[in-house]
């Protein structure tokens, strides 16, 4: 329609008088704010999910860098000061730190001692009919804020890596953007602009995630990035981020001190990603009348 509203020899454009004569679906005042009472108290919740994530992120990398980076059981013990775990925690941390400054007893390595990289992919022989795909541009500092859904045969050819449940991805192209995320859930499709790190042991899960997406990781990799206006890295220069490993009756603890929040991100995440869609969808067809809000309400579940 607006093609054909356009004049001009060379060049068709709408002109100011052809705006003005645009004909625009009056909703009554009373439906407007029905429909924004309704999509508001959407995008409320998707920002009530969004804090409650911040919160529950920084608790997992505060205690990450407490146990992991700073050491602080094993320098409590060696200082003399009170001890700020639970018993049965605190004596499982070493008492001194050795002669490299790591806890007593705990190893010196990387992300390749406790994942693997790349573990699965499609190819043209075990694709599937469809595919969920997950992109850089919509991972965004440990968030999937959408999911394309696509026909294999129309699918992007970036769209290979096999996702599962406790997975890592971590950008490799443009990293300094943030577009990591742990995954809570099967069936999605990442492209190959992730590096995927898949644990060895599941125990491991929540120290993968931590240690491959923490601030100074990221920065490291945005440093190493090189390639003029496309930076990046290749996927093993992620997977050879130093960390010390501690014992596995530590790492087993971790994860149960973290796991539950770590997999209410995820829940979190996935619920948001739901909310905008159905916001998305209902917006313009409330707007155009095609749906009443006597019928979104009782279709969404929304409660006013």
């Amino acid at each position: 329609m607006l093609g054909l509203a356009a004049s001009g020899a060379t060049r068709n454009a709408l002109t100011k008088g052809m705006i003005e004569k645009f004909e625009i679906p009056a909703v009554p005042l009373p439906e407007q704010r029905a429909i924004a009472n309704t999509l508001g108290a959407l995008d409320d919740k998707i920002e009530l999910n969004r804090k409650m994530n911040e919160t529950l992120e920084a608790m997992a990398r505060a205690l990450f860098r407490d146990w992991f980076v700073d050491f602080g059981p094993t320098r409590a013990k060696m200082e003399g000061r009170p001890a700020y775990l639970s018993e049965d925690l605190w004596s499982l941390f070493p008492d001194r730190l050795d002669d490299e400054g790591k806890p007593e007893g705990w190893a010196a390595g990387t992300l390749n001692d406790l994942a693997s990289l790349n573990p699965e992919s499609w190819t043209a022989r075990n694709a599937p009919a469809r595919v969920s795909y997950v992109d850089l541009a919509n991972t965004k500092w440990g968030s999937i804020d959408k999911v394309e859904n696509y026909a294999w045969a129309d699918a992007p050819s970036r769209a290979r890596r096999i996702l599962r449940a406790g997975d890592t991805i971590v950008g490799t192209v443009r990293p300094g953007n943030g577009s990591f995320c742990y995954v809570a859930e099967d069936g999605l499709t990442g492209s190959t602009g992730f590096a995927v790190l898949r644990p060895k042991n599941a125990r491991d899960r929540v120290f993968v995630w931590c240690a491959s997406t923490s601030v100074e990781n990221i920065n490291r990799l945005n440093h190493l990035a090189d390639g003029g206006a496309y930076p990046a890295v290749r996927p093993d220069a992620v997977a050879a981020t130093e960390i010390v490993i501690p014992s596995e009756v530590v790492l087993a603890a971790f994860r149960d001190a973290l796991s539950a929040n770590v997999e209410l991100i995820g829940t979190n995440n996935a619920e948001s990603r739901t909310l905008a869609q159905t916001r998305d969808l209902l917006l313009p067809r409330l707007i155009s009348g095609e749906l009443k809000m006597e019928v979104a309400r009782t279709a969404e579940g929304v409660s006013l």
